[in-house]
């Protein structure tokens, strides 16, 4: 199972430090929500762990990799080679390629990440209930339904690691739904890290990290 480890980890913009000290480990396997008021740093700590940024201090490592390797940064960064083909990220500041259709854009993104075994585009698009826009462009998509494709593009890939940044931006009740029949489905035996203040989106984590304990 793959294992996350911080130690002392911290980030600063300028001189104000948006957390520090943080000593944790995630293990595969398990579900962690990150909470805390809206600004308080917990996107910024989940971008920090998918190697988005780095940190400013500490030391993050990160074991039992599927290829068997174990990295270790310092200061703090796992945005290395190998680890960004086993993690996947659904975040409101991801933007899609809306030139493409939902059909094109999930094409072009198992390229370079492949989906889940037994599941292919179509298959995706039927699920997340956008078969009927399957190919119209992206960019005629409403709010709502741009939600449904990065959530899908990240559930869908066959990662390891799952990050979910406020997954149910602009849905509506039925997408709410959604989400959750889709953690109970596909997330077991992952390491899932849930950046929200939403109950409804972080319900079902084994573990809570308050960000307001690291200020």
């Amino acid at each position: 199972m793959m294992t996350i480890s911080l130690s002392d980890a911290g980030k600063r913009f300028n001189r104000d430090w948006i957390f520090r000290h943080v000593n944790y480990t995630f293990t595969g396997g398990n579900a962690y929500a990150i909470v805390g008021p809206n600004g308080s740093g917990k996107s910024t700590l989940l971008q920090c762990i998918g190697g988005a940024t780095a940190f400013s201090e500490g030391k993050i490592e990160v074991s039992d990799l599927p290829a068997g390797k174990s990295e270790t940064k310092q200061p703090a960064s796992i945005s290395d080679q190998n680890l960004y083909k086993h993690l996947s990220i659904c975040a409101p500041y991801l933007e899609l390629i809306e030139e493409m259709t939902a059909m094109e854009f999930l094409s072009f993104h198992q390229t370079f990440k492949p989906l889940l075994d037994g599941w292919n585009e179509k298959k995706i698009l039927d699920y997340v209930g956008l078969e009927k826009a399957a190919h119209k462009q992206i960019r005629y998509y409403s709010s709502g339904m741009k939600q449904r494709v990065k959530l899908a593009q990240a559930i869908f890939s066959n990662s390891h690691l799952l990050l979910l940044d406020e997954p149910c931006t602009n849905f509506d009740d039925a997408g709410y739904e959604l989400y959750k029949r889709m953690i109970s489905e596909f997330g077991n035996g992952r390491l899932i890290i849930v950046s929200s203040n939403d109950i409804e989106e972080y319900g079902f984590c084994t573990e809570k990290i308050s960000i307001q304990d690291y200020k």
